[in-house]
C-alpha cells in the first residue's frame, strides 16, 4: 500500500518506472479498475514513452482477467483518450506521464462519457484493491479489439471549429517530442495552413527540451521559430496534447487568460447566456469580458477536478485555466489544447488583423505569474500576510488567501505536493502590480528565513 499510495496522486497515477510503477502494479490497476467502476468494456490509450505500450498491455491484461473487453487505440493524446471514451460510451485509461522527465509514466482514468476519476470518485477505492492484486494473476478472458481512433478525433474537432474558410495562415507548432507531433498532422490535414513542424518525432525521451509549455525555457525554440519564418502564430503542446500554449507573430506569450477570454468570447456567440467557468488566479478581465458578452462567470478553486465538477453542475460550455487547460461542454466537458488552439486559429482566421491586435482587447490587466517560495511553516505566513493586509481589501479563502482592492487581487496558497506557497498577483497598473507582489514576497521570506 504504501508503494502505490505514493504513486496514486489526486487525480492519476504517476510515477518512476519500474521503480514505483512496474507491469506487475499496472496489471493489478487494470483488474482493479474494472472491479471498481464494474466496466464491462474499457477502452486504453498511450503515449510515446517507451515503457508506455508494455504498461498498457499489462493494464490490458488485468482488466481481461475481469472478463472486461478491451478496445485498444494505441497511440494517442490524452484528449483522444477523451474523444473514445464519449464517443464510445465506455471508461478509459490514458497511459502519460504528462510532462515529466523520461523516467516517469502514469495513467489518467475515466468513466464512460469522459467522466474524471479522482480521489474521492473512485481513483482510491482503486488504489486500495490494486494493493491487494498485485502479484495475484488470472487467466485472461475478455477480448480485445484494436481501433484506430485518431481520424474520428480529427474529424469530430473539425465539426466544433470550422476552420475550413480562413485565410491561408503560416503556423508554427512545437510538439516537444510528445503526442501533439501524431494528432495536429491529422487534424490540419486538407486546412488553409502552412504548417512549421518543430520536434514532430515521437520520442519520449525529449531530446529537444522538456514537454512542458508553462516553463519559459521551453518556448525559445518555438518563438524564434515564428519570428524567423514570419509566421501567424505558434503553437506548444505538452507531452500528451492536453494542453496548449499560444505565441503571437512577435514571438510573444499570449496568456491562458487572455486564450480564455477569447474563446469565451466565442463560445457566447453561439450559446449566448451560457455559464463560463475560471479558476481564482485567472485574469479579472475573464469574467467582465464574459459579464459585458452577456455570460454568467462562475469562479472555481485551482485544479481540473474542480472545474469539471463546476461544469457539469452548471452545464457550462466552457472553461479555462491559467496552467492552459481549457474545457469544453461540446467535448464531454474535457480539456483538449487542440479544440482551444482551433479557437485561436478561427478567431484569427476569420479577418485580417495579426494575433497581437487580435488578443489585445482581451489583455487588461498586469499579472505576476505564478512565483513559488519554498516555506516550511505555510500556515505562519499565511497568518501574516492576512495580518499586513487587514483592512486593505476583501478577504476570500476559497482556495489559500485571496485579498482583493478595487483594481488589484492576489492569491496565495499552498501547493498540493510540495513545501511551496504559491503567488500570483494583478493590477491594473504594472507598477502597482509589482509593488503587491514584492510586499507579499518580503512578507513568506521571512518566515523562510
Amino acid at each position: 500500500m504504501g508503494d502505490l499510495a505514493k504513486i496514486f496522486k489526486a487525480y492519476d497515477v504517476r510515477g518512476v518506472v519500474p521503480d514505483e510503477l512496474d507491469e506487475p502494479t499496472a496489471e493489478a490497476v487494470g483488474a482493479a479498475f474494472v472491479e471498481v467502476t464494474g466496466a464491462q468494456s474499457v477502452v486504453v490509450a498511450h503515449d510515446m514513452r517507451e515503457s508506455s505500450p508494455p504498461l498498457a498491455e499489462a493494464f490490458i491484461r488485468g482488466a481481461r482477467s475481469r472478463r472486461a473487453d478491451v478496445v485498444h487505440a494505441g497511440l494517442g493524446s490524452t484528449d483522444l483518450l477523451y474523444y473514445a471514451s464519449g464517443s464510445l460510451g465506455l471508461p478509459g485509461v490514458m497511459f502519460t506521464a504528462s510532462h515529466n522527465p523520461a523516467q516517469y509514466n502514469g495513467m489518467k482514468m475515466c468513466r464512460s462519457g469522459a467522466v474524471p476519476i479522482g480521489g474521492d470518485t473512485g481513483l482510491t477505492e482503486i488504489r486500495d484493491r490494486a494493493a491487494e492484486l498485485v502479484g495475484v494473476t488470472a487467466t485472461p478472458s475478455g477480448s480485445v479489439i484494436e481501433k484506430d481512433l485518431l481520424s474520428g478525433y480529427a474529424h469530430y474537432l473539425r465539426t466544433l471549429v470550422d476552420l475550413r474558410e480562413i485565410r491561408p495562415l503560416k503556423v508554427v507548432v512545437d510538439a516537444g517530442n510528445g503526442m501533439g507531433g501524431y494528432t495536429v498532422p491529422a487534424v490540419f490535414e486538407g486546412l488553409p495552413i502552412d504548417l512549421v513542424p518543430l520536434y514532430f518525432e515521437l520520442d519520449g525521451n525529449f531530446p529537444n527540451h522538456d514537454a512542458n509549455p508553462l516553463e519559459p525555457q521551453n518556448l525559445v525554440d518555438l518563438q524564434r521559430a515564428v519570428v524567423e519564418s514570419g509566421a501567424d502564430l505558434g503553437l506548444a503542446f505538452d507531452g500528451d496534447a492536453d494542453r496548449c500554449w499560444v505565441i503571437d507573430e512577435r514571438g510573444e506569450s499570449v496568456s491562458p487568460s487572455v486564450v480564455t477570454a477569447l474563446v469565451a468570447v466565442r463560445e457566447l456567440a453561439k450559446y449566448p447566456g451560457a455559464t463560463i467557468i475560471h479558476n481564482l488566479i485567472t485574469s479579472l478581465g475573464v469574467p467582465e469580458i464574459v459579464r459585458e458578452h452577456g455570460g454568467e462567470p462562475v469562479r472555481t478553486r485551482v485544479g481540473h477536478s474542480f472545474i469539471k465538477a463546476e461544469m457539469a453542475r452548471t452545464g457550462a460550455v466552457f472553461g479555462g485555466e491559467h496552467s492552459a487547460h481549457y474545457y469544453f461542454r461540446d467535448f464531454w466537458f474535457a480539456d483538449s489544447g487542440m479544440l482551444a488552439a482551433m479557437h485561436v486559429l478561427a478567431a484569427l482566421g476569420e479577418q485580417e488583423r495579426a494575433l497581437s491586435e487580435v488578443v489585445a482587447v482581451y489583455s487588461r490587466y498586469h499579472a505576476s505569474g505564478e512565483v513559488n517560495s519554498a516555506v516550511s511553516d505555510q500556515a505562519e505566513a499565511l497568518r501574516r500576510v492576512r495580518e499586513a493586509f487587514a483592512g486593505r481589501g476583501e478577504f476570500d479563502e476559497l482556495d489559500g488567501l485571496t485579498v482583493s482592492g478595487s483594481d488589484w487581487w492576489f492569491n496565495l496558497r499552498a501547493s498540493n505536493t510540495e513545501p511551496l506557497l504559491r503567488l500570483n498577483a494583478e493590477a491594473a497598473d504594472e507598477s502597482k502590480m509589482t509593488a503587491i507582489r514584492d510586499e507579499v514576497l518580503a512578507i513568506v521570506g521571512k518566515v523562510s528565513e
